[in-house]
């Protein structure tokens, strides 16, 4: 890296039309070989590295490319492979197996990646964990590149943040945590590096994220340890830690002590390490990038305000460069390719590819001064100007707010609620049901896509929509499922679809962003103030509710996740807007319940998601996280049911949340984590509660014993009176098949564990 160095830290990897999904399912399904998985996925590699490198940057990334999670990858190449899978001998299957699971041998426990919306694959680690240099990706990736003429900087998430983010083994002795293997793993990355170093690479970076969050001293100290022995190494490439998603702190100090090369800082979400940055010491013998453009959102960069902050580092570095804030990983590839957005939002945005020559042309002004691109630079200003002029200011919905105030909690006490529900529903003990979503067939999609390009009318479309709620309401009788849905076969995504019919949202064609695995979503882009002009799903639910006698329940997704899943506005508080989107769904929830439609589950996965990394700034969010979702639900009777759903999360730090929420039924992902969290919970959710019995994203069907068994380790947190059996997620992406014969033995093992 040069003295004017510019780089981003990571790069989107699914390829700009998922081409890596399709290819990924395609081998899951057998209709391709390994060849052709292998084959996508180095055009893939190819187009990056020369993109990259041909917009100018000075460091290109490598090793950032995975066929589904780079955290399970560095699991891989350090050997922490579980027992259960060391005897698939193919590394492309094994890996495949760790993350989806196969016959015998369930899949790691899938969980967020920090406080963003992508998931990454918990390693499990033990005292008799062999750790060793194992895969050869790293290198194979970094000589590939070189092939192509390009020379990248190695990516691998740093020794610590890994043995943070591990889980301890089944099995393991009390005490023992992940991070007393610190001392062997730290000696597997020295062996990597210096390979790395044999093969050319000049310099590697090392992601230890975890330090932007609460670490305790003696995790501090895990850090020094790291690095002053991988510091020390004769003939190692040069070494840049990079941390992100929030300030160092005072891991800062510590780390730029140690004699690591460069240090890069994430200056969007945590500007505050700019306080004092002149008294740490070290840093004057160290490259430090300055993350001034944000790799998380969607909106241009104030380029002379990013300047101004990556000045503030010269005379305190060694040598100052201009990044992302994180890896690009989080936002579309390319705003180039969206020609169906109005203007007024275009001019905001800036993709990955838009964000990589915001980089390329802020180290120019750093280097060369501002006046050798004070034209782009004026440009950018007078744009920023413009966009300020069409905020989208909505004023009735700003005086709607001002006139509820607090008194949108309207609901009674849950002992109350849940008396008149009882009464009013007629439900069995351990009650079934599932948590929205039912199989979208190609046949479902296809219909989807016809009605969009205007093949079919709307009646047609609505047509067939009715007919599969018909049938998924006649599959779920059948099964003998307590409590319905009308299966959402008209969604797409459970934030776009609400995005399409809620004004304030645009909506992109191409800028899917990966979540885990195969699994993309098109967060919506929130530019505006919010509001619903028209009911968006009571006509499905009223429709689905007139089929059967057992009630069918509403489905929404709510105000936290509705913001957490989409690119957000910055020109407000967010507490502002996250009230604007309350505020429109409790309109969809009055009117539900107007319809007849007796239970009603706002969904809020993202929940958990959201919290800030520093126990000194959660409980602002928290505060008003609930107060958005009780704005949604606080409109209706005692005698309407509230449900919430919340996925892949540790809940320890939010029960207090998660309570004050106030839903009457909170069903929560607790397959992966065989029931671990319910203890989480704790008395803290004193009303129903569903934990998920069975792992929807693992094609196995499990038997009724298994999902009785699961049953009844949650009735020791719970009393049978409140519990509900359901899967931990909605089933959309599953097969049919699977999916009737997984509900089938769930009913069955909830009758075993009521009788």
């Amino acid at each position: 890296m040069t003295s004017s160095t510019t780089t981003v830290l990571g790069y989107p990897r699914i390829g700009p039309r998922r081409e890596l999904k399709r290819a990924t399912e395609a081998f899951w399904a057998g209709r391709s070989d390994e060849a052709a998985l292998r084959d996508t996925a180095a055009r893939i590699r190819r187009d990056t590295w020369g993109e990259l490198d041909g917009a100018g940057l000075g460091s290109v990334p490598g090793n950032t490319f995975s066929y589904y999670d780079h955290v399970l990858d560095t699991a891989l190449a350090v050997d922490a492979v579980p027992e259960r899978f060391a005897g698939i001998e193919d590394p492309i299957r094994r890996m495949f197996a760790m993350a989806r699971g196969v016959e015998g041998a369930p899949a790691c426990e899938m969980t967020k990646w920090f406080d963003t919306n992508y998931h990454y694959l918990v390693p499990e680690l033990g005292p008799d964990t062999a750790l060793a240099p194992r895969s050869t990706k790293v290198i194979e990736d970094f000589r590939e590149a070189q092939r192509q003429g390009v020379t990248t900087r190695p990516v691998l998430v740093g020794p610590v943040t890994l043995l943070l983010l591990s889980k301890a083994a089944d099995g393991a002795p009390e005490g023992f945590t992940p991070l007393d293997l610190l001392g062997p793993l730290v000696e597997v990355y020295a062996d990597l590096l210096l390979e790395l170093a044999e093969a050319g690479a000049g310099w590697v970076q090392l992601d230890e994220p975890a330090f932007a969050a609460d670490r305790s001293n003696a995790e501090v100290d895990a850090l020094r340890t790291a690095y002053d022995r991988l510091a020390a190494l004769k003939r190692r490439p040069r070494i840049l830690v990079a941390s992100y998603f929030g300030r160092l702190g005072g891991a800062l100090p510590v780390l730029a002590r140690t004699g690591v090369d460069g240090i890069a800082l994430d200056l969007v979400a945590g500007a505050a390490d700019l306080d004092g940055i002149e008294k740490v010491e070290g840093l004057d013998r160290k490259l430090v990038l300055a993350g001034v453009v944000d790799g998380r959102n969607v909106w241009r960069t104030d380029l002379d305000a990013a300047l101004a902050k990556a000045q503030r580092l010269t005379g305190v570095a060694g040598r100052v460069g201009v990044s992302t804030s994180c890896s690009l990983l989080h936002v579309p590839y390319d705003l180039a390719v969206e020609t169906a957005l109005p203007s007024e939002v275009t001019d905001r945005l800036a993709f990955a590819r838009q964000k990589v020559d915001e980089v390329v042309l802020i180290g120019r002004a750093l280097a060369d001064g501002r006046e050798s691109v004070a034209a782009e630079f004026d440009a950018a200003a007078a744009l920023r100007e413009r966009v300020r002029e069409t905020s989208g200011r909505d004023d009735a919905v700003r005086a709607r707010l001002g006139e509820l105030g607090s008194d949108h909690y309207r609901r009674g006490a849950a002992d109350v609620r849940a008396k008149e529900q009882r009464d009013a529903l007629g439900l069995p003990e351990v009650p079934t049901t599932t948590i929205g979503s039912f199989p979208q067939t190609a046949e479902i999609r296809k219909d989807r896509a016809a009605h969009r390009s205007g093949e079919i009318d709307d009646a047609e479309y609505e047509a067939r929509m009715r007919a599969e709620i018909t049938r998924v309401i006649e599959l779920q009788e059948s099964i003998g499922l307590d409590v319905l849905v009308h299966g959402e076969p008209e969604r797409n995504d459970m934030v776009q679809y609400f995005a399409e019919n809620l004004d304030g949202f645009a909506t992109t064609e191409l800028g899917w962003v990966q979540s885990y695995g195969s699994r993309c979503v098109r967060p919506p882009i929130l530019y505006a103030d919010v509001s619903r002009p028209r009911p968006i799903t009571v006509e499905w639910a009223r429709y689905a509710q007139s089929l059967s006698s057992k009630p069918v329940k509403g489905m929404l997704t709510g105000p936290v996740t509705i913001l957490a899943w989409s690119f957000v506005r910055d020109d407000q508080p967010i507490d502002a807007t996250a009230r604007q989107v309350g505020l429109a769904l409790r309109d969809e929830v009055t009117d539900l319940e107007a319809a007849g439609i007796r239970i009603v589950q706002v969904d809020e996965p993202a929940l958990r998601e959201l919290l800030p990394l520093r126990e000194a700034d959660r409980q602002e969010y928290l505060d008003w996280a609930v107060d958005s979702f009780r704005m949604s639900t606080g409109g209706v009777q005692d005698s309407t049911q509230i449900h919430t759903h919340l996925c892949y999360s540790e809940f320890g730090e939010v029960v207090g949340a998660i309570d004050g929420l106030d839903a009457d039924v909170t069903t929560v992902e607790a397959a992966r984590s065989r029931m671990e969290v319910l203890a989480e919970l704790g008395p803290g959710v004193p009303r129903g509660l569903g934990p998920g019995v069975y792992d929807v994203h693992s094609p196995e069907v499990p038997d009724a014993d298994e999902l009785a068994t699961q049953l009844r380790a949650a009735l020791s947190h719970i009393g049978s009176d409140r519990l509900w059996a359901n899967p931990d997620c909605g089933l959309k992406t599953r097969g049919e098949p699977e999916t009737v014969a997984a509900l089938t033995n769930l009913v069955a093992a909830a009758r075993r564990v009521r009788a």
